[in-house]
């Protein structure tokens, strides 16, 4: 709008003074004056290009009066042109700056999601070693009390051992009192040749016993026991309706998992003895099964280390006992006292332990358990009941779906009535 104001003004102002210039060189023109000592018609021509000077002398300085763009336009327009052409170059430098800016920024961004991914990769390996070591303190419990069944075992062995020694010299004592009498009798009387002769052989039925006696008495000293009677020297799945090659060598790597498991144990060279024809009844009935059988290679009696591995193969059909999340058991319990809950807990893993069982799960031929629960679930567990007093709900879920090979792995939940 100032605009338009200006560029009135300065058309009335032109026109004023292009009618006043008029009007003068016609006055002067008509009255023939002279200016400078110049003719008339030339002193109108003066009065004419003064006026037109004077018309753009007044319009320049009144724009430039009365807008600033108008002086920098007239009298600072190479000026502004190099601050222009400066902007310039600093608007280049900036973009190129912040082009670098926005590359760092991007890889600064890609750094900061790789450290967040490797913070949360290293919060999940975190929690799985803190999982790992509760299992590992859970397994070194079951150990020490292994530890300490072995050691009584041993200490009853030893008590054996002591018998034995004392039969076996008491036998020693007898063995000498009837060659004794023998050569007493044989010397004394040959009438007795023939009760002589029965003796003799009784002496020589004593001596063999004698002797086996001394062997076991060796073995007792000398060997220990490497696996016990029904414990699991190997097992696998195997898959049934197949050729029966291909389950034989399966078996055969079964029971190269065997040996080698008794020979670790053991420390010396083994070899594994399955019975022919049980292999070959366990082999049929795979190839002619449907589903899955669960193969158990068991040792068949007390392996003293160096003795043959004998063994005998134990078959279950792999079904599904429980499915992911489903219901075992549940059992109420009555807080009266503080001081109950690990108790209470075992009680209650024990009857989880015997409807698993029943259900169908293959326990542990030695512990008998089919359960599996991780030390830090257990001790949370007891922690929550510690604090508890009066009725109380236990209730037992599979955590995942479970075979019959186990182990089954728990999710137990606690209902309290204030909860």
């Amino acid at each position: 709008m100032y605009g338009i104001y200006l560029i009135a003004a300065l058309v009335v102002t032109g026109g004023a003074i292009a009618f006043i210039g008029d009007r003068l060189g016609t006055k002067i023109g008509k009255k023939r004056l002279s200016i400078f000592g110049l003719r008339p018609r030339h002193t109108s021509n003066v009065i004419t290009v003064l006026t037109g000077i004077l018309i753009t002398g007044l319009t320049i300085g009144l724009l430039s009066f009365a807008s600033k763009e108008v002086r920098t336009a007239l009298f600072g327009l190479d000026e502004l042109n190099a601050n222009l052409e400066s902007a310039r170059r600093e608007l280049n430098i900036t973009s190129d700056e912040l082009a670098s800016v926005r590359v760092e920024y991007d890889k600064t961004h890609a750094d900061l999601e790789k450290s967040r991914e490797d913070v949360a990769q290293l919060q999940t390996e975190q929690e799985e070693l803190r999982e790992e070591s509760a299992r590992l303190k859970e397994g070194n419990r079951t150990l020490e009390l292994t530890n300490a069944r072995l050691i009584e075992d041993n200490d009853q062995l030893v008590s054996d051992n002591d018998r034995l020694a004392t039969d076996n010299d008491r036998l020693a004592t007898d063995n000498d009192r009837l060659t004794t009498d023998n050569d007493r009798l044989t010397t004394d009387n040959d009438r007795l040749a023939t009760d002589n002769d029965r003796l003799t052989t009784d002496n020589a039925a004593l001596e063999e016993r004698t002797e086996q006696l001394r062997s076991g008495l060796t073995a007792m000293r000398e060997g220990d026991i490497v696996f016990r009677a029904g414990e699991i020297l190997a097992s696998a799945v195997i898959a049934g309706n197949r050729d029966a090659d291909i389950i034989v060598e399966e078996i055969d790597e079964l029971a190269q998992q065997a040996t080698d498991n008794v020979s670790a144990r053991s420390g010396e060279e083994e070899s594994v003895w399955i019975y022919q024809p049980e292999l070959r009844a366990a082999v049929e009935r795979i190839s002619q099964s449907s589903g899955d059988v669960l193969l158990r290679i068991v040792a068949a009696g007390n392996l003293m280390r160096g003795e043959p591995i004998r063994t005998t193969l134990e078959l279950y059909d792999n079904d599904t006992v429980f499915a992911k999340d489903e219901f075992i058991t549940a059992r109420a319990y009555e807080i009266a006292e503080k001081g109950l809950a690990e108790e209470i807990v075992r009680d209650f893993l024990r009857q989880v332990n015997r409807a698993a069982v029943e259900k169908g799960v293959l326990p542990d031929p030695i512990r008998g358990t089919v359960g599996v629960m991780e030390g830090t679930q257990f001790y949370q567990l007891v922690d929550a009941i510690a604090e508890l007093k009066g009725p109380i709900v236990l209730t037992a879920y599979a955590r995942e779906e479970t075979k019959t090979m186990g182990p089954l792995r728990l999710s137990v939940k606690l209902e309290h009535p204030k909860d």
